[in-house]
């Protein structure tokens, strides 16, 4: 594993990457990619996924769906920066012919599990996957990676319904919990109340974290794997546009662009904030 300094380096960098190539895309989203940086970061680098970039259909290799795939920016910085393409190609999102677009597609890239979209349907892909997982007796693990919006989705509660029916134990979720949706904070949308007793109550095992806290997040996803005979999920409590002071908390900025000048002002506050 890397060091904890070297994680937060990458941290640096994928936030750097996420303005850069929104700002140059001209659209994009901001928000909810800088808030899941350090779970993916962890993920990838932190010796918690199972891959090889080089072989991106290897059958043991761990599955990882996004499922809030309007965050992909921080995806592809991340799968460049563990090798799956070159960071010049970071340069090309949402053009035209570009393999990284606006939302994922598993028919031009390695490694993506599904092509994605519409929120809710990622929990039930990771349900199919950790039970073939389970019928054909491999050891790879599922991890989908939601949005607290997206909770509001019936389809989620269907497929929370089945991953314990089925004791999927193989089965890791974790969604990212920011408070805000496009349209505002999501207590005032359609209030999630209590995550936490709504999961164990269908006999998920949770595990509640900071998740800008790298330590934390890999002590979480540690604990999850000993955990046996029930499906576990993460609430990773997070700040929308963490590491941008002008972008945190501001429901405004899930899909805005940048100006230049704001631009100039975001990686200005990200080189000065940052310490390795």
């Amino acid at each position: 594993m890397v060091s904890l300094s070297q994680l937060q380096k990458i941290c640096f960098e994928v936030r750097q990457d996420i303005i850069k190539m929104v700002f140059r895309a001209g659209s994009g989203h901001l928000g909810g990619s800088l808030s899941i940086v350090e779970i993916l970061t962890v993920l990838f680098f932190g010796k918690i996924l199972r891959y090889n970039p080089k072989k991106p259909d290897w059958s043991e290799r761990d599955r990882f769906f996004l499922s809030k795939a309007h965050a992909c920016p921080a995806l592809y910085s991340i799968m460049a920066r563990a090798g799956f393409f070159s960071l010049e190609e970071l340069k090309t999102l949402r053009r035209l012919k570009s393999r990284l677009q606006g939302h994922l597609d598993k028919l031009s890239l390695p490694y993506i599990e599904s092509t994605a979209g519409s929120l809710g349907q990622g929990l039930s892909l990771g349900v199919g996957a950790a039970l073939a997982a389970k019928l054909d007796e491999k050891d790879y693990r599922v991890y989908v990676l939601m949005s607290d919006g997206e909770q509001e989705e019936g389809q989620i509660w269907e497929a929370v319904m089945t991953a314990n029916h089925y004791d999927l134990d193989n089965l890791i979720g974790i969604i990212d919990v920011n408070g805000l949706q496009i349209d505002g904070w999501t207590e005032h949308i359609k209030n999630l109340e209590n995550l936490k007793q709504k999961y164990e109550s269908f006999g998920w095992k949770v595990i509640e974290v900071d998740g800008h806290n790298l330590e934390e997040l890999i002590d979480s996803f540690r604990f999850a794997w000993n955990i046996h005979q029930q499906p576990k999920v993460i609430l990773a409590y997070t700040t929308k546009g963490k590491g941008v002071s002008f972008m945190e908390n501001q429901a405004e900025w899930h899909s805005r662009n940048l100006t230049k000048s704001e631009m100039k002002k975001a990686l200005a506050e990200l080189e000065k904030n940052y310490r390795f």
